[in-house]
């Protein structure tokens, strides 16, 4: 009898001694990843992020039915407007509102190009840290002394831990106008350019003269769980070859499926890829060399003429393709419509991505279930369409089920957005503070508690 109660009272001090141990940091370095990859298993064997599916509350309100009839009326009526331009040398090409004058034809560019003078930085030890490693890259090509770790610090500060513990690393993806605002904020003498709207004749042209470019896209990958998934991915371009049609890539992701330095990618797989991104794309260059790049780019030196430009691509997609592409295809014109401030027309394109999306067989391998990790349009869309409940909705089927542990800043920061502007005040203040605690210093999280007075 004594025996047992010896073992009884022996149990939870074992356990307690247990817990102790397991933050002795030694000892949680080595443990923590194989507990969190165990939460995560766990969580997405009850909870397949694959089934995560959000409705629109849209046609549950008469007043918001009738915006969208009159954003159909006006997406036929672009689709009639925008027509993909066919520059010539010296002609100016309209595009609704959007002008610009491309540079006269150039010469054939060279078959093959491959830029020297990268240096190649790779992503180990360190999680979800392709946009840092990549934008390093782009940063020491014109000489910058800093690294990987350097841009990780200012803009995924919780993530700066050794190989192990995820927990540790809660941030998962940085936006690229994050990578911009770095480049400006603290590297003085370098300059960045943004677009939407890409194409292949472009990144090679850029490459050609001299200019690597960074590319956002999609690609199936293992995940830290051993799972085939889609995931984003930042790419940094330093080459091409038509003879054998691929681009020299510098991929920070080493993977059984292939990355490294000089990885080749064929065109036709990364036009693929790339167009889950809206073709997004950055330069980063000297500041002093911005009127070659100007050059470079032609029509797109112009933002309005390439969202634009995206948003023709994606238009024409959207009616052109079926399943997951036309998801990405009405996902990429609500993007560009966002980009062009068209909050209405977004929140509609949006509406239809997320429509097809939930009618496509469920997946873990090729549902895109973490679009939202890496792309906020919607947030935007949502919220400046006056559709709160929306935001909301969104945000709680992307923090809620899309991951195993709610750790997306984008996410957190506009649920409280929108539950602040429906009077939810100390739940808003939960939110932001929430953000923080992911990225901490998060400015839109910093302005949000002070507009509440927190």
């Amino acid at each position: 009898m004594r025996r047992s109660i010896i073992v009884v009272l022996a149990i939870p001090l074992l356990i307690l001694i247990a817990i102790g141990l397991y933050y002795v940091p030694p000892i949680h370095e080595h443990l923590a990843w194989r507990v969190d990859d165990l939460h995560t298993r766990l969580t997405y064997f009850f909870k397949p992020p694959s089934q995560a599916v959000f409705v629109p509350q849209v046609s549950q309100d008469a007043a918001i039915e009738a915006i969208v009839s009159a954003t159909m009326q006006a997406h036929s009526t672009a689709q009639a407007l925008f027509v993909t331009p066919t520059p010539i040398g010296g002609q100016q090409v309209t595009m609704g509102d959007a002008t610009a004058t491309p540079t006269a034809t150039s010469e054939p560019l060279p078959a093959t190009v491959s830029l020297d003078g990268v240096k190649y930085e790779d992503q180990s030890g360190r999680y979800n840290y392709c946009g840092p490693t990549n934008f390093s890259m782009a940063l020491t090509f014109w000489g910058w002394k800093g690294n990987r770790d350097v841009i990780g610090k200012a803009l995924m500060p919780g993530n700066l831990n050794k190989a192990g513990d995820p927990a540790a690393s809660p941030d998962k993806n940085v936006m690229p106008y994050e990578l911009q605002d770095f480049i400006t904020q603290n590297v003085p003498g370098m300059s960045s350019v943004l677009r939407y709207g890409g194409d292949m004749d472009l990144v090679k042209r850029l490459v050609a003269g001299g200019f690597p470019v960074v590319a956002e896209k999609g690609e199936q990958q293992y995940d830290l769980t051993g799972q085939l998934s889609w995931m984003g991915h930042y790419q940094y371009i330093t080459g091409y070859d038509d003879n054998t049609q691929t681009l020299l890539i510098q991929d920070t992701y080493k993977t059984v499926l292939g990355g490294g330095p000089n990885y080749r990618v064929s065109y036709d797989e990364f036009m693929k890829e790339w167009r889950s991104f809206n073709n997004i794309f950055v330069v980063v260059y000297p500041s002093d060399r911005e009127g070659d790049v100007m050059t470079l780019l032609g029509p797109y030196s112009d933002e309005n003429w390439a969202t634009h430009h995206a948003l023709t691509l994606a238009t024409s997609d959207a009616q052109s393709t079926t399943g997951i592409d036309q998801f990405f295809a009405w996902f990429d014109e609500g993007t560009s419509h966002v980009a062009l401030k068209e909050y209405v027309d977004a929140a509609f394109a949006y509406d239809q991505a997320f429509q097809i999306y939930n009618s496509l067989p469920f997946s873990y391998s090729t549902s895109p279930f973490r679009t939202l990790w890496y792309q906020s349009g919607p947030y935007f869309a949502y919220f400046y369409a006056g559709r709160y409940q929306d935001v909301i909705n969104l945000a709680n089927t992307t923090l809620n089920k899309t991951i195993a542990t709610p750790t997306l800043e984008e996410s957190l920061y506009w649920r409280g957005k929108a539950e602040a502007a429906l009077g939810e005040t100390q739940t808003a203040l939960k939110d932001y503070n929430a953000a923080l605690k992911i990225h901490p210093d998060y400015g839109p999280a910093v302005q949000g508690i002070q507009e509440l007075g927190g």
